[in-house]
């Protein structure tokens, strides 16, 4: 039964029987997971303050041959989300881990994965303003997974997007973005399909700067509504569904920090 030692990221717990849990982890070299923490739930477990989702930990596991499960014997945090102490964080905590959840795929190393899981963990821990990370996950996520549309250039007319004080539109079952221009005679876009320029500068600049450098990239109110607005129809397009911890950060109220 071989042992392994990795660098691990949690991303959702079960409760099983009286004492155990059942822990979903992506790992950092041999993708996804799932084990039993025996006695987690007991108070003086030895997995205390480690399984908390979202939480980076090194953690040791049993794997036998054709087992679905395996059998985690330690794991011990080495940055966990509850560093950033900000509601507003917490409550997207739930939201990263899912996401990263429902992407990961089971054995498939994915290391860009694990590094964006990791870097937006240290990012919220840092103290980065929330609404800056979550936009910026997103677009991470949907650029990873390969679903988030070109956005430099118009998809009809090769104009560039940055350039239109229009900016740009999602156009509507075709999803590509394009100009102002070819918005229009395509018919009127969708009530939330559009980005501004703003939009696209932040877009712009996601795309080359660590999560730690965000808080100097401005991300006003309507902008961040314009990037969470196609962010969650490109999600939902490919997922099929909406997330148990999108519904719950509407039923909650709760919205990021928008400054």
């Amino acid at each position: 039964m071989p042992l392994y030692k990795t660098d691990a990221l949690i991303l959702r717990t079960y409760k099983l029987g009286e004492a155990d849990r059942i822990v979903v982890f992506l790992t950092q070299d041999r993708g996804k997971k799932r084990g039993v923490a025996n006695g987690a739930r007991r108070p003086r477990s030895r997995f205390a303050g480690a399984l908390e989702p979202l939480t980076r930990a090194g953690v040791t596991y049993y794997e036998r041959e054709h087992r679905d499960l395996v059998r985690l014997s330690y794991a011990e945090a080495t940055c966990s989300p509850l560093e950033a102490s900000r509601p507003d964080a917490l409550s997207h905590v739930g939201y990263f881990a899912e996401l990263l959840d429902e992407w990961a795929q089971e054995g498939d190393p994915n290391e860009r994965l694990f590094r964006l899981g990791t870097s937006t963990l240290e990012a919220l821990a840092a103290g980065v303003p929330t609404a800056r990370v979550a936009r910026y996950f997103e677009y991470w996520l949907l650029r990873l997974q390969g679903v988030y549309p070109p956005h430099v250039a118009c998809h009809r007319c090769g104009t560039r997007l940055g350039d239109e004080p229009g900016g740009a539109c999602l156009e509507p079952g075709a999803h590509v973005f394009v100009c102002r221009g070819c918005s229009g005679r395509a018919g009127d876009p969708e009530p939330g399909v559009t980005l501004s320029p703003g939009a696209l500068s932040f877009l712009a600049a996601a795309g080359s700067v660590a999560p730690q450098r965000l808080a100097a990239v401005a991300l006003g109110g309507r902008v961040d509504r314009e990037l969470e607005s196609i962010h969650r129809a490109l999600m939902r397009l490919h997922l099929e569904k909406d997330l148990r911890s999108t519904r719950v950060l509407r039923d909650l109220g709760r919205h990021p920090d928008r400054g």
